[in-house]
Formats: C-alpha cells, structure tokens, sequence
C-alpha cells in the first residue's frame, strides 16, 4: 500500500473549500473535472455509510465504482470527509479531505490519499507511483477555490 499526504493554506473561508466536496456534482467537477457522475445510492442521516455511484472519465474510457463514505465531520472549525472504492478489481483507494479552519478568511487543507494493490498489475504499478498527482490536486483546489472566492 502506497499513501500520500499534502497540504496547503487556502485564501478562503472553511465552508467555502468544504463546498467542493460536500455539495453538488457542479462543485465537485470544479477540483474533479473527469467526475461525470456522482449520484446517491444510499444515503445515511450521519452520512457515514452512504454510498455513490460515480462515473469518472479517463480519455475515451469510463469507470463506474461506488464511493463510500468512510468518515464524515463538519463543525465550524474542522471539517473532514473519508471516502473509498475499489478502482478497475486494481486498487482499493481511500481519499481523506481535512480542512482546519485557520481564521475567518484562510483554511488549511489536507489531502490524503492511499492505494492499495489488489492483484499483481496493480502492484508493479504502485512502485512506480509518485505523488504528483496529490500535489497537483491539492493546488487546483486552492487554485479554484481563492480565484471563486475572491470574484
């Protein structure tokens, strides 16, 4: 199992970042454009245990998976969001958004996420993975949510 951890501090209110992962397909697809679909399959009050059929787009191919949700906090000062699927029978990831809110106008993000192999592709795969896909994430995020914020 492979695991990667970034953060960076965001210009913008708590609830503001939190919109991109707590609402709509519309916020999602902002920080996720190949999301395609993301609709409710069960649904719990605590939002823990709820899953989602999601759609994602890679070039011309589509994968369809389940995301459940793992772990779910949403106070005023802190805010995390756990999620995993399993990924093409390859991976079983699991995505961690954590947001700390600093003060009234910045918050701190913190994106973690793990994979792990299910067979031997996917483990041969795995040795050669980096974390620039985290690292890049995390920045659109920030990117997209200081440049909606400060409009």
């Amino acid at each position: 199992m492979k695991s990667w951890t970034e953060e960076v501090q965001i210009s913008t209110p708590i609830e503001h970042v939190f919109s991109y992962f707590n609402g709509s397909l519309d916020q999602l697809r902002k920080v996720m454009p190949q999301v395609i679909e993301n609709r409710p399959i069960k649904e719990t009050d605590e939002v823990i245990g709820s899953i989602y059929r999601q759609k994602y787009k890679e070039g011309e191919e589509i994968q369809e998976y389940d995301v459940e949700t793992l772990d779910y906090v949403n106070t005023p000062d802190y805010k995390t969001l756990k999620i995993g699927f399993v990924l093409a029978d390859m991976f079983d990831i699991t995505a961690t958004y954590d947001l700390k809110k600093l003060d009234e106008q910045h918050t701190l993000f913190t994106y973690t996420a793990t994979n792990a192999a299910l067979n031997e592709q996917a483990e041969s795969f795995l040795k050669f993975a980096t974390n620039q896909v985290v690292i890049d994430f995390v920045n659109r995020v920030k990117t997209i949510a200081e440049s909606e914020y400060n409009r």
